[in-house]
Parts: structure tokens; C-alpha cells; sequence
């Protein structure tokens, strides 16, 4: 709350008061405030007052403070980093005509994903790596061997659960690319698992700490990262907001 009130109930009921009071004397109840059906607490759908763009920046202009002054500063904030405007771009991508004409499971396929994430970011965008690159003192797969292992991985049967999340493991350790390989492959894996098993992961299922460590640890046991996987599938599969969800999350997972 930006007047402090440390408790939701109060604050809202203080609202409910106050509109009902000025209602009464024939007063405007709201200026710049519309309503719009937004899901509750219960899972229903019910009216609320929302603010658009200007009223919220009014609306901290109101109530000046420290908390306020934060709040504004987070709210219009606008990341123009690499890993920013990529992000915006895998938001777009749910939406984009451009996810039909992804080819589903395989090395091009992830290439145009990687393509469309990091295109006029990075000039290496959607190209296959030709240096070899290491994280945590883990050399993943050698560049002169890549497009071997690649057409391998390529060549792997994808229709059960567990023949999908091998490939994932196998394209994690082959790592294609100079950078974004993460953040392209968890959408890479769940275009695969929508089109075969009419389910994707539920990403904020599965922890940061508790993905790195299995995904370290899938090298030599794959067990764990399946599980992590396997329990987070959900059949949420056209959700927006499922889908927006897993991009934080993914991103989040390459934070430093």
C-alpha cells in the first residue's frame, strides 16, 4: 500500500467506505479509474477499479513518499539490457504467427527460437557455435563435434515423456549456442511436449536452486531433473498466462 496500511482488509474496506459515503452525498465516486472483471481470490471473475498508465503515475503523485517514490521508479523502469529486450521478445513470441513455423524437436527448429529471442542482439543469433565453451568447470560438447552430436539428438525418438527429456538433457549438454541456450531450450522442450503429450511445464513449480542442481547433476543421473519435470507438467497448454509465467521464470533461472 503506498499509505503504509499493512493490512489489505483494512485498506480495502476503507475503500468501500469511502465510495459508499460519497455516493451518498452525490459525489463523483472516481475520475480516472475504470473497472474491469479481474480474477478474485475465490477463482470468480469480479468487477474491480483499475488505474491505467496515467492514473497510476497520478496516483503516486498523490500519496509522495519513499514507498510511492519506489513504487513509480519500479513501475515505469523499462530494462534495455540484452536479457530485457529478449525477454519482450519471448513474451511476443506466445502470440506471434512466427511460433506456428517453428519446427518442433528439431536443431532447426531451436535454432529459429534462438533466432527470434536474440535476433539483433546478438550477431550469433540462431547460429550454431564454432568455439568451444565451458560453465562451472563443465566443458560442454566440443564445437568440432557438434554438428554430430546435434544430428544425434535430432535423430532421437520424442514421443514419451522420458524420450523427450532425454533429448532436453542431450541438447543442455551439447549447449549450441555462445549464449541463451537455456532460456531457448525450456521453450524448445515445451513446444515438443505440446505437441506430443498435450501438456508443458508449470516452471514456477520448479525452484532456481532446485533446477541447477538437477540439471548439474543430470550429466551422470538424469533422475532428478525428470522428476522435477515430470511433476510440474500441466495440460494449461494455450494459457497466456502459463506461458508468460514460464518466461519469467526461465529468465529468472539465468540470473546471476
Amino acid at each position: 500500500m503506498l499509505t503504509n496500511q499493512d493490512d489489505y482488509n483494512k485498506a480495502r474496506n476503507y475503500w468501500k467506505y469511502l465510495k459508499a459515503k460519497l455516493k451518498k452525498e452525490n459525489n463523483q465516486v472516481v475520475s480516472i479509474t475504470t473497472q474491469l472483471k479481474l480474477v478474485a481470490p475465490d477463482g470468480k471473475k469480479r468487477l474491480a477499479d483499475v488505474l491505467d498508465y496515467n492514473g497510476i503515475i497520478a496516483l503516486g503523485k498523490t500519496f509522495p513518499g519513499t514507498k510511492a517514490n519506489r513504487f513509480i521508479e519500479w513501475f515505469t523502469y523499462c530494462n534495455e539490457t540484452i536479457d530485457g529486450k529478449s525477454k519482450s521478445k519471448a513474451y511476443a513470441l506466445f502470440e506471434s504467427s512466427f511460433i506456428e513455423s517453428i519446427e518442433i524437436g528439431t536443431t532447426k527448429g531451436l535454432q529459429q527460437i534462438h533466432g527470434y529471442l536474440f535476433g539483433g542482439l546478438y550477431d550469433f543469433a540462431g547460429q550454431i557455435r564454432n568455439k568451444n565453451i565451458s560453465k562451472g568447470g563443465f566443458q560442454f560438447a566440443m564445437a568440432q563435434f557438434l554438428p554430430a552430436n546435434l544430428k544425434q539428438i535430432e535423430e532421437l525418438p520424442k514421443n514419451t515423456f522420458e524420450e523427450i527429456a532425454n533429448a532436453y538433457i542431450e541438447m543442455n549438454i551439447a549447449h549450441p549456442f555462445m549464449e541463451g541456450n537455456g532460456r531457448s531450450t525450456r521453450i524448445w522442450l515445451d513446444l515438443i511436449l505440446k505437441k506430443q503429450l498435450n501438456q508443458c511445464v508449470d516452471w514456477s513449480k520448479i525452484t532456481k536452486n532446485d533446477y541447477h542442481k538437477a540439471m548439474v547433476k543430470s550429466v551422470l543421473d538424469s533422475n532428478e531433473i525428470k522428476a522435477l519435470l515430470k511433476n510440474a507438467l500441466t495440460n494449461e497448454i494455450n494459457s497466456q498466462e502459463m506461458y508468460m509465467k514460464g518466461i519469467d521464470y526461465s529468465y529468472y533461472y539465468e540470473e546471476i
